[in-house]
């Protein structure tokens, strides 16, 4: 890797291995041996706008307990240096995020894009504002702003389109160093990201527990766990910086 004082402008990209050491689960596997998400409802039944619009109550249950449960969470060392490296550097850094917990932000990072929405915020599809939101759906309280009971987990789901693409491929064509942190490289546009930076020029770095799926498509690729990987990095780009 060239040395860290050759880059200016940093994006990286977040997923699911950057929260699952505290201990939240994802989709794809579950924490300490319990089943994935997706091994306990289809996909179809909850993370779809058919099966919102099929099933609105059982929606409502499943994302009111994934709100509750990661406001019992708290960050990690990788969010931690994160935030540390948020603070420190000078140049353009944006962390585009797939996860949908609160964890970069409470860490203290604030260059923080979620491009898969929040767990902790709603969106009122009758007036089209976004709220905060830490307790339940499921009762269809009115919207803050509209007073219409039309609120919806602010979240992605499988069929719609993530959150601020023009700002993440601004920031990507601006990028001399694209880092991937904790992804499986499966879930598009996300899992292109790394393809676009490098054609655009930037150096790529894979920082994950094990290789995944574009692993090939990085110049470098650093396997452990989150929360041993990224503090190092972090402290070798400052100490470059």
């Amino acid at each position: 890797m060239a040395a860290m004082g050759q880059y200016r402008n940093i994006v990286i990209l977040t997923g699911a291995g950057v929260s699952a050491e505290s201990g939240i689960d994802t989709f794809r596997a579950g924490t300490d041996g319990q089943p994935s998400l997706w091994e306990q409802h289809d996909v179809e039944d909850v993370a779809t706008p058919e099966g919102f619009a099929r099933d609105p109550e059982l929606v409502q249950r499943f994302y009111d307990m994934r709100r509750a449960a990661i406001q019992t969470k708290l960050p990690n060392p990788a969010h931690d240096a994160l935030a540390r490296l948020d603070a420190a550097w000078g140049g353009d850094l944006l962390i585009v995020t797939q996860n949908v917990d609160d964890l970069h932000e409470r860490a203290g990072a604030r260059r923080v894009l979620h491009m898969h929405g929040e767990h902790l915020k709603a969106w009122c599809t009758a007036c089209d504002v976004r709220s905060p939101w830490r307790g339940s759906l499921a009762d269809y309280p009115p919207c803050p702003a509209c007073q219409a009971r039309s609120l919806r987990p602010d979240v992605v789901w499988f069929g719609e389109m993530p959150y601020e693409m023009n700002r993440i491929y601004a920031a990507l064509r601006r990028a001399d160093l694209f880092v991937s942190i904790g992804t499986s490289g499966a879930v598009y546009p996300a899992a292109g990201f790394v393809r676009d930076a490098r054609e655009l020029g930037a150096h790529t770095l894979e920082l994950n527990l094990e290789r995944s799926q574009g692993s090939h498509l990085f110049h470098e690729s650093r396997l452990g766990p989150a929360s041993q990987t990224v503090p190092s990095w972090v402290d070798e780009v400052l100490a470059g910086a």
